[in-house]
């Protein structure tokens, strides 16, 4: 007996917004054994469950109880799409009938997952589909770590890393993207290593200076595009009244605070930032800093005027930036035949499966 959404039956509290404390009371108040307790925050939390019925060595009739007061309000899976690259896109739907789309990207013994942190995007970049779009809403902690629990049971593996990259600008929801983090990098979660969980933001200054402050050595990486300002405003409009200079000063403070060396993430587009000037600028930007630089290859978006650099201009770039002492990778966007690359994300609905 189980509850879940709207549309898909009543709405019902979900259990695992429960805590350890919660749990013992209720099953004071069931006059359930203490021992149930710890069963089922090990269901919950240690093995991810999704349903009251994979709660096995609980009594059915403590099963059909819980389930008549709490729901699994788990997102459900509206498409997916396989990339020739084994890359997996997900368009996966919660209680409310927001939708997100999520990527899983199998290599070998590891599975990378990326993540939406919010329903679309509100920052309006040029360069990306969910800016494009809008944003609809932020999600929960739970629906963060539920894409990762998804794509971990599609593919039925371990889940080793997982990067907040998806729709949204994590900190724009910053409260639920570190419980998030917490949430994968605990013992009795995902049990992701706190270095192999990577937030990618545009550039929000107040969030990377909390980031900062943090104990966990959670990976920042920052959308950087341009570094001269005019362009960064006309490419990411949503981050204007944060400064290239500003930015720096934030990340010179950033490496200083944790030792730790952020990713700049550089999308080259055809005459835009591809130039000898943005060329020059970047060096400037990253000299004598601690940071490593991800060159990419726009993704194409339908209807967009933007087109990517030719490959001679992004291995020139790298050639810059390792004379001066800045190690930067070009990578290979996965899953773009799915439009499941970077800044390809919009929640279109295509043929599923």
């Amino acid at each position: 007996m189980e509850h879940t959404t709207p549309g898909r039956g009543r709405q019902l509290p979900d259990i695992r917004s429960l805590t350890q404390g919660d749990i013992k009371d209720l099953v004071a108040e069931l006059k359930q054994p203490a021992f149930r307790a710890k069963q089922i925050s090990e269901w919950l939390f240690d093995k991810s469950a999704q349903s009251f019925d994979e709660m096995t060595n609980i009594p059915k009739t403590l099963r059909e109880q819980l389930a008549e007061r709490y729901a699994f309000n788990t997102p459900v899976e509206v498409a997916r799409q396989i990339s020739r690259d084994g890359s997996r896109k997900y368009l996966l739907q919660f209680a409310d009938g927001v939708a997100v789309e999520t990527v899983g990207m199998p290599n070998r013994s590891k599975l990378a997952v990326c993540i939406s942190t919010q329903a679309g995007c509100g920052m309006g970049c040029a360069f990306c589909a969910t800016g494009l779009a809008g944003l609809a809403r932020s999600l929960t902690a739970q629906e963060m770590v539920d894409q990762v629990t998804h794509v971990a049971r599609d593919l039925g593996e371990r889940v080793t890393s997982v990067v907040f990259m998806g729709q949204g600008e994590p900190f724009a929801n910053y409260d639920n993207t570190l419980a998030a983090l917490r949430m994968l990098n605990s013992e009795h979660g995902h049990n992701i290593g706190a270095r192999h969980l990577t937030v990618s933001t545009c550039g929000i200054i107040p969030g990377i200076r909390s980031f900062s402050k943090i104990p966990e050595q959670f990976t920042l990486a920052v959308s950087l595009h341009s570094a001269i300002q005019s362009t960064r405003n006309q490419l990411m409009p949503g981050v204007k009244k944060y400064t290239l200079l500003r930015l720096h000063e934030a990340l010179q403070d950033y490496t200083a605070a944790t030792g730790r060396r952020p990713t700049y993430e550089f999308a080259m587009i055809d005459g835009i930032n591809d130039t000898d000037s943005e060329m020059r600028a970047l060096c400037d930007f990253c000299e004598g800093t601690l940071c490593h630089v991800n060159l990419i290859q726009l993704n194409n978006i339908p209807d967009s005027p933007l087109r990517p650099s030719p490959s001679a201009k992004i291995e020139e770039l790298q050639r810059r930036l390792a004379s001066i002492g800045v190690e930067a990778t070009i990578r290979n966007s996965r899953g773009s035949d799915i439009d499941a690359a970077c800044g390809q994300l919009k929640q279109r609905i295509v043929n599923a499966r």
